[in-house]
C-alpha cells in the first residue's frame, strides 16, 4: 500500500516539475528582452564615447530588473531542486521498502547477486547524481556537504551510504562501502550491509566505525573551502572496487563536475603512492588515522 501512495506522490511531483521548468523557461525568455537592451545601450555608449545621466538612469533601472528577473528565476529553479530532491527521497524509500519485503517474504525465491559490473555502474551513477550544494549568499556549505564531516550527533537514516570498518575474513581491518540498515540509540550501534551483494554480510558496529559519505557536492567555485585540500590524508574508493583505502589528495576538483586526483597508499611504488586515480567527491573521506612516514 505504501509503495503505492509513493508512486502516486512521485507523478503528482513529476507533474509540479514538468509545470516549473515551463515556468523557467518563461521567465528565462521574458528577461531576454531586457538583456538585450543592456547590450544595445552599452553599445550606443561605445559609439557617442560617453556616459551621460540618461545612460547612467537608463542602465540603473535596466540593470535593476535584470536582477529582479534573475532572482525569479533563481527561485522557481530552487523549487525545481526541491521537487527533485524529494522525489528522489520517495524513491529510496521505495527501494528501501522493496528490499525489506523481499528479505523477510519466504515466497519469494532467493536474491540474484548483482553482476559486478551492473554494481559499478550504479555506483558510478550514484555520483554523477550527487546533488550540487547551492546556497544562498551567505549561506554557508552545510555537514555532509564534499569535505565538511556529519556533526556530533548525527544519525544515518537507513539506506544511507558509508564508509564501514570491519574485520576482513583474514582478520585484518578494512573500509568498506556499506549501507545502513538500522541504528539502535540503547546500543549506540549501527547495523550495516555490505554494498558488494557478493558478501551479503550484515555487520553491527559502533559509531566510530561509521563514516557517513558526502550528500551534496561542494562546489569549488563558491565553495572552495568545504573541499579537502592537496596533500590532505583522506580515505578514498578505490576505482572499480567497494573498498576505501587510505590516499593523498593530489589535486582538487577545479569545477562542479570535476573528481578529486588522489594517490593511493601503495608500497609497489618507490615513492610509496600510485599514479594520480580520479575519486569523486562522493566516495572521499577524511580520514583520521595519521599520515605514515
Amino acid at each position: 500500500m505504501a509503495l503505492v501512495s509513493a508512486d502516486s506522490r512521485i507523478a503528482e511531483l513529476l507533474t509540479e516539475l514538468h509545470q516549473l521548468i515551463k515556468q523557467t523557461q518563461e521567465e528565462r525568455s521574458r528577461s531576454e528582452h531586457n538583456l538585450v537592451n543592456i547590450q544595445k545601450t552599452h553599445e550606443r555608449m561605445q559609439t557617442e564615447n560617453k556616459i551621460s545621466p540618461y545612460y547612467r538612469t537608463k542602465l540603473r533601472g535596466l540593470y535593476t530588473t535584470a536582477k529582479a528577473d534573475a532572482e525569479a528565476e533563481c527561485n522557481i529553479l530552487r523549487k525545481a531542486l526541491d521537487k527533485i530532491a524529494e522525489i528522489k527521497s520517495l524513491l529510496e524509500e521505495r527501494r528501501i521498502a522493496a528490499k525489506i519485503a523481499g528479505l523477510y517474504n519466504d515466497s519469494e525465491p532467493p536474491r540474484k547477486t548483482m553482476r559486478r559490473g551492473v554494481l559499478m555502474t550504479l555506483l558510478q551513477q550514484s555520483a554523477m547524481t550527487l546533488p550540487l550544494w547551492i546556497g544562498k549568499p551567505g549561506d554557508k556549505p552545510p555537514p555532509l556537504c564534499g569535505a565538511i564531516p556529519a556533526s556530533g550527533d548525527y544519525v544515518a537514516k537507513p539506506g544511507d551510504k558509508v564508509a564501514a570498518r570491519v574485520k576482513a575474513v583474514d582478520g585484518d581491518e578494512q573500509w568498506i562501502l556499506a549501507e545502513v540498515v538500522s541504528y539502535s540509540h540503547a546500543t549506540n550501534k549501527y547495523e550495516v550491509d555490505d554494498i558488494d551483494e557478493e558478501g551479503k554480510e550484515r555487520h553491527t558496529l559502533s559509531r566510530r566505525r561509521i563514516i557517513p559519505l558526502p550528500q551534496w557536492k561542494a562546489n569549488p567555485e563558491t565553495d572552495p573551502e568545504a573541499l579537502f585540500q592537496k596533500e590532505q590524508l583522506v580515505l578514498a574508493l578505490y576505482p572499480q572496487t567497494t573498498c576505501f583505502y587510505r590516499a593523498l589528495i593530489h589535486t582538487p576538483p577545479q569545477r562542479p563536475q570535476d573528481d578529486y586526483s588522489v594517490l593511493f597508499e601503495d608500497t609497489s611504488y618507490a615513492d610509496g603512492y600510485s599514479p594520480p586515480l580520479n575519486v569523486a567527491q562522493r566516495y572521499v573521506v577524511a580520514c583520521k588515522e595519521p599520515k605514515k612516514k
